[in-house]
């Protein structure tokens, strides 16, 4: 578990479900990242088990979720995606639409920057987003990613890629 001035970030558990059942159907999701089909608590188990869970021990990383450390209310998710046509993990986030704008999406990305230096050791973290998601290019901005060109990415044409 990761611990910021605000937040409590940790791995998934299949009992995080109707969590992901919640954030996956969010606008935001839906508009920024796209459709994963989540249509019931039982999607979202499946979804868990199959992109989140089975991974953390294969690579070491995953996404993981954030929570309000004084109320352990969960607002989101960031974390490290590892894809398979890009050479570096690539750090994701997505919150609920009543925790934007509040610096909690910062707050995270810094922690998990810091964790996969510093815990992790990996060199190199790359970020994706769409070209007119201004909120998430200036995030990668904060958080020390610069644009570097495009990515292709199977959901959608054409992506920002940035790089640390």
């Amino acid at each position: 578990m990761i611990y910021t001035e605000r937040l409590q970030i940790r791995k998934y558990t299949l009992l995080d479900a109707p969590f992901i059942y919640e954030l996956m159907n969010s606008e935001g999701w839906l508009k920024n990242i796209g459709n994963r089909n989540i249509n019931s608590i039982a999607d979202a188990e499946a979804y868990l088990e199959r992109h989140y869970l089975s991974i953390y021990s294969s690579q070491g990383f995953g996404p993981y979720k954030v929570l309000l450390k004084d109320s352990s209310t969960a607002i989101g998710s960031c974390g490290l995606y590892k894809r398979d046509n890009l050479d570096f993990p690539d750090i994701g986030f997505a919150f609920l639409p009543e925790f934007v704008g509040q610096g909690y999406a910062l707050e995270a990305a810094k922690a998990i920057m810091k964790y996969a230096s510093e815990e992790l050791k990996i060199e190199k973290i790359v970020g994706i987003t769409l070209p007119e998601n201004i909120t998430s290019v200036k995030l990668l901005k904060k958080i020390g990613l610069a644009e570097i060109g495009t990515y292709n990415f199977e959901y959608v044409e054409e992506l920002l890629l940035f790089s640390t």
